[in-house]
Order: C-alpha cells, then structure tokens, then sequence
C-alpha cells in the first residue's frame, strides 16, 4: 500500500512508500520551483581537516542482476539533504587528448571557463550551505566560478581527486596502448579489474567516495555543492544508489555536468533513503551529436515523459494533457528536433499518445521548410506492454518491454538507429532499471518530471550494456534553461 510522506526539499514531487520500500511519484509540476534563495556574498578556499531497498525475491526478478551491492550504510539525516555534484569545466588536458588521473598539471581552456560560468547561470538561483571541491587546479577553480560571491567557505577535500591512474597520467591515449600494451586495454575493456603499480584504481575510487559520502551527510547542512571530476562523480554517483564497481563508465559525467541527489531522512533514523534526482544535466544538449565513455555511439534510446495532464496523477496519464502538459511535450519534440527518428514507441494511454503525435509532427516537419518538400513519415507505435500497473507489479512485462526496445533498436537498416519512447515516468522509470539491470524495487531511487528527457547510449550496439548520458534532462522546460556552449568530442577523457 501507498501513503504519502512529506515533500522533498527543493522539488515538486511526493515521497511515498511501499513494503519499507521508497518510490517518488512526479506531482507534475515539472519545472521546478526551488526553495532556495538568492545570496551574493564572497567566497573563499579552505582545506578540510581529514581526520536500494532490498530487491524483491520474487521468482520473476531472479534474473536481475546480483552486481548491484545494495545501498551503503551511509549516516542518517536528521533533514532532508540535496547534494549538487558538478563536474569541472573542459581542461588543457582535456583538450589535448591526455589521461589526468589525479595529476594537478591541467587548468581550465577557455571553453571550460565558460561552461563553469554556465553552470553558475544554472544555479544561480539556488541557495547552498557549504561548498566540497576537489584540491585539483581545474575543478577548484570551476567551484570557485560557480560559487561566485557566495561568503560560505569552500572546503577541499583530497578524496574528491580524480581518480588515481600512476604510471598512465600525462600519457596521450596512442602513447599508453604503445607503452603498456595489455595493461591500457585492460583500464579500456575491465575497468574494474584493472591493476596498475600493485594498485585497483577503480576499487579505491569507490572507497574514497563512500568516505567522502560520511563526510558529505555528517555535515550540519541541508543543501550540499560539491565539484570534483569525472570518475570520482560517477562513483559518487553510484555509491549513493549501491551500485559496485561494474557500473564505472555507465553513468556519464560530461564537462560541467550537473547531478542531483537527495537523502531523505529515515523515521527510525537509519541510513537514508537515496533518491537520483537527475543525472548530467549538462551545458551542451544531450542528444548532441558525440561518444559515450570515449566510444562512438551510432544506437540511442530517448525515454520521453509525457506532459501533464487534466486529472491527477493517479490517472497513469489516462487523460488528454492540459495546457501545460502540451507545452512540455512541444518543448521535448523541439528538443529531439535534430534526430532523424524514424519510429516512435509509445504507451497506448491518452497523455503519452498525444505526446508522441507532438514529437512525430515536429520530426515530420524538420526536413520540409521548402515549398517543395514532402514530410516524412515518422511511425507511431503503441506498445500495451508500457503500462504503469505492468511495469509496477509484474516484471516479467517490463523485461518483454525492454527486449521490445532493444530489438526495434538492432534493425540492421538503421545503422544510426534512434528509438524514441513515451510514457508515463513511473514506465521510464522501470526500462531505465532494465537497462541498469537492477530490480523493480530499486524504481523508488529515481526521480522523473513531466516532459522530461532521458537518454541512453549503446557504443557496443543494442545488446551490449547501456551508458546513461543523462536522467531527467528538464533544461528545455525552463529549469536550467541556460545558453548552452559547444559539446565536446571525447570530452568523458579522465
């Protein structure tokens, strides 16, 4: 059974539980309205002193995947917490191709300049207590442009460094595979497994974000900006949602990326419920032509979430959407504007239909502004299986949804095949817990909005494991809505 909780800090959506379990549900208020506040004060440096719900054991989700290691016993909260993660702006390093690791040689180019001071556009509005920031010379000086006049310290703390990699540091990609043959394909292929100088990078990586994590949530504060790096984000990221070492690489983090999670507070006072509330929200448009992880990705599927609706939100979007509902499904057709999507998968509801019918009419229309062009016709495809009730209560529906996608996703025709889906978020939810392999009840740990965009990579085709370039994109809905600066090729380079 479900009951309603209070509110989450800083966000338009309900906490609720079920069987000890926690699921957000959207309140269809998709552009945010922040409880934080202006503040213009100045900053300064400080050196800190270092001194999922349980899976279901249901018969149908046997075959999920064990790699998940369940949430960390993490201090409780005695509020509810919002944590802002940013990723640095693009480096000389960056730029030049080299593997940073957690060496301090690199500083910001002047496009990372600029993507730090959009970032502080983004979060301009939003009110924080305190500000963690890797001591490394780009990322500190990325927090140092975003926190702007703030007069709150900004603490640096060595265990948001980047990732430790040794001998690799300062080397470019060519000079590594030629000097250390198997060992750089090994950091290329088995991250996690990878072993250099008698050490585990990406093992220590997520020891040191599970120490930064105590730190983080001990702190007397409710609102929380951190700036460090690429790998260690992702396994900020991923420890806060139990995730092991095998996820290194699938939740990506682009320069000056934006990921927001929030730690609720348990009533017995254990570790806290952990919602993702988005995932790299970045300067540059998510569906912007470039890699994932490094690698070129030709297979993408973009989860859409309709726009709101008439009723409320217990419909499952079974009513037509109001006004602002059809807003936010223009909005997201515009922004899949420059996709050549062929097909569109939809829930056979109303709402997520006439959301589909949105993005199909733009997408017909993209390649007809000449009095002499003929549209063409972009299918819309209902899936019965892309039911709230389906995706909530029986997975083994949801895995045939998933399968679905994947094998409209490997037509041999579509070589840079884009499969677009629209749904209820509770439904967008569950394909992104296919795709991360994890069970229905790990649903409750992410958080979707109305009209929101999710995008998932495939650089090693449709069957291979997806990389989420990004969770709950909203920016085109107005929150975060900011000019963007030029994406990056290869920009996930540590």
């Amino acid at each position: 059974m479900l009951f309603t909780g209070l509110p989450l800090a800083g966000g338009d959506q309900l906490f609720l539980r079920r069987n000890n379990s926690c699921l957000l549900f959207p309140s269809f208020k998709p552009i945010a309205t922040s409880s934080f506040t202006i503040r213009s004060f100045t900053s300064s440096l400080k050196e800190l002193d270092v001194s999922l719900p349980s899976s279901s054991s249901a018969d149908d989700d046997r075959k999920l995947s064990s790699k998940v290691t369940g949430p960390a016993s993490f201090p409780p909260v005695k509020v509810a917490k919002r944590v802002v993660l940013v990723r640095h702006g693009q480096s000389t390093w960056n730029a030049e191709g080299r593997i940073q690791g957690s060496s301090d040689f690199s500083i910001l180019t002047q496009k990372g300049e600029a993507q730090a001071e959009t970032s502080r556009q983004m979060l301009i509005d939003d009110s924080f207590d305190i500000c963690f920031s890797s001591p490394l010379k780009r990322s500190k000086r990325t927090a140092e442009v975003i926190w702007g006049s703030r007069k709150e310290e900004i603490l640096t703390d060595s265990d948001l460094r980047e990732i430790d990699l040794y001998s690799f540091q300062g080397l470019l990609k060519h000079e590594g595979i030629a000097k250390y043959g198997t060992a750089f394909r090994q950091w290329q292929k088995d991250a996690p497994n990878f072993n250099l100088d008698g050490h585990y990078p990406v093992r220590e990586l997520w020891d040191r974000a599970n120490s930064c994590w105590k730190k983080i949530l001990v702190h007397d504060s409710s609102s929380v900006l951190v700036v460090a790096h690429n790998a260690v984000n992702q396994a900020l990221v991923a420890t806060a949602m139990g995730l092991g070492t095998e996820y290194f690489r699938i939740l990506l983090q682009s320069n000056c990326g934006v990921s927001v999670l929030d730690f609720i507070p348990r009533p017995d006072g254990g570790s806290p419920y952990i919602c993702l509330n988005r995932l790299n929200q970045t300067p540059s448009s998510p569906i912007a032509a470039g890699s994932s992880a490094g690698r070129k990705a030709s297979k993408r599927i973009v989860l859409v979430c309709h726009g709101t609706t008439q009723a409320d939100n217990s419909d499952a979007g079974d009513t037509s959407m109001n006004m602002l509902g059809t807003i936010q499904s223009q909005k997201a057709a515009e922004l899949l504007l420059d996709l050549n999507v062929k097909s569109i998968i939809s829930s056979p509801r109303i709402a997520p239909t006439e959301t589909a019918n949105a993005i199909s009419r733009v997408q017909e229309a993209a390649d007809c502004l000449g009095a002499d062009c003929v549209p063409r016709y972009v299918e819309t495809k209902h899936m019965k299986e892309l039911d709230v009730h389906d995706i909530l209560n029986r997975s083994e529906k949801a895995r045939s949804a998933w399968k679905s996608l994947l094998d409209e996703l490997s037509n041999e025709s579509e070589p840079d095949n884009i499969v677009v889906t629209v749904g209820h978020p509770i439904i967008n939810i569950g394909l992104l817990a296919h795709c991360l392999n994890l069970t229905k009840d790990s649903m409750g740990s992410f958080h979707l909005d109305a009209g929101s965009i999710t995008v998932i990579d495939f650089p090693d085709g449709p069957f291979g494991r997806g990389v989420v370039r990004c969770i709950n994109y909203t920016a085109h809905l107005g929150r975060w809505s900011i000019p963007i600066t030029r994406p990056t090729q290869d920009d996930e380079d540590f």
